[in-house]
């Protein structure tokens, strides 16, 4: 992909037709406040330019018929969502439809290099399999805070050795084609916010609980990153004085508390100190514990693992509360690896929030599980590579 929209009302056309496929000209011309002529001039360069064809006759609204138009179907996008313990790689076509989905086990610890050839490889099999010649674009998410306008990662506190890696334009140089950098968590809620759950809520909050813990904001129906893309490190936001050391290096964080690793952490000390016959087999059989492991425990009626759940989900809940006072959102999607603690963890952050927040912010506010598990990420990240392409260069 070379040619990028010239102004502000090709890109709004492409961003258009990728939200909602094919329309014909009668109705982009209903939603663009341009004149007819003007639209019809706009259409004809974007045609020009190779980014859209036509595509049918759009269906009669008295008068000549017109054609359907629709994103040129052969650009493909590379879409990377990078987590603490597994990487997701997808490929996507113009509409942002996943055509290809690989996941592989991997430690981000590892550093960045052995990671990005992972990566790489599977970007590499995935076009192998004929899904695409090249890549128009990719978009990269991971586990950590991202100085957005550059795409480095900045001291992740999960991710020893990627302080300051230029991952934008390393993988750029790898793939052959532009490269955009965010934080997972922003990418979990594009994703949402394009095929799942928050679809029609322009003004929400993405809650990601997995290894660590993180919050997208939604404002307008734009991802809001603050300044320097800090924007919703809320797993370091203090939830016990004088808690838990966390890896950050303060004590009482929210993650140190409640998340993938903690809750990891906390089951086996429960089952080594005889609290969980359940989790103590577990623990015997697969010599470690993880999130699932007490998601199967509770689901089996453990006592000890619920218990674990609702009290990471009321202190969870009580940070997400002072966010809903703050923000005032018109949705809570809570995704991530812990989702899989289900209703038990739902229903704790939920009564937390709705006790703790005012009825005006709370009276209409729905708190749900995320739509799309481990593809939000990759439609996100897909997402934000098409908002950059499909933007005036």
């Amino acid at each position: 992909m070379t040619a990028r929209p010239a102004n502000a009302h090709q890109a709004r056309l492409l961003k258009l037709l990728r939200d909602q496929g094919p329309n014909s000209r009668a109705q982009l011309g209903d939603q663009i406040d341009l004149s007819r002529s003007k639209l019809a001039v706009e259409v004809d360069r974007l045609l020009e330019t190779g980014l859209v064809v036509a595509d049918g006759l759009a269906a009669s609204r008295g008068g000549r018929r017109s054609h359907n138009i629709r994103l040129a179907p052969g650009l493909r996008f590379l879409g990377v969502d990078i987590g603490a313990t597994s990487v997701d790689v997808a490929v996507t076509n113009a509409e942002l439809e996943i055509l290809g989905h690989l996941n592989h086990p991997l430690d981000v610890r590892d550093g960045p290099v052995a990671v990005f050839e992972q990566v790489l490889s599977m970007a590499e099999k995935l076009r192998n399999s004929g899904l695409a010649e090249g890549f128009d674009g990719a978009g990269i998410g991971v586990p950590g805070p991202v100085r957005f306008p550059e795409g480095v990662p900045v001291a992740p506190p999960i991710m020893p050795g990627w302080d300051g890696f230029p991952v934008r334009e390393a993988l750029s140089q790898e793939l052959g084609c532009p490269v955009m950098v965010d934080n997972d968590v922003n990418l979990m809620a594009m994703g949402e916010m394009h095929a799942g759950v928050a679809r029609s809520v322009g003004d929400f909050l993405c809650v990601k609980i997995g290894t660590g813990i993180g919050c997208g904001i939604v404002v307008g129906g734009a991802v809001h990153r603050g300044v320097t893309g800090s924007a919703g490190d809320i797993g370091h936001i203090q939830a016990v004085p004088d808690g838990r050391p966390c890896a950050c290096g303060n004590r009482g964080c929210l993650e140190a508390h409640f998340s993938g690793a903690a809750l990891a952490r906390d089951a086996v000390e429960a089952a080594r100190q005889g609290l969980s016959a359940e989790l103590a087999s577990r623990l015997e059989t697969h010599g470690t514990l993880t999130a699932v492991d007490v998601a199967a425990a509770a689901a089996a009626g453990d006592a000890t693992s619920l218990e674990l759940i609702r009290e990471g989900g009321t202190r969870t809940g009580q940070v997400i509360a002072g966010l809903v006072s703050f923000f005032n959102p018109g949705l809570v999607v809570i995704g991530g690896g812990v989702t899989g603690l289900g209703h038990t963890l739902l229903a704790a952050i939920r009564t937390q929030v709705y006790r703790q927040s005012l009825p005006l912010a709370t009276g209409n506010l729905p708190i749900v599980l995320g739509e799309l598990g481990p593809t939000a990420g990759v439609i996100g990240a897909a997402r934000l590579i098409s908002d950059h392409l499909f933007s005036p260069a």
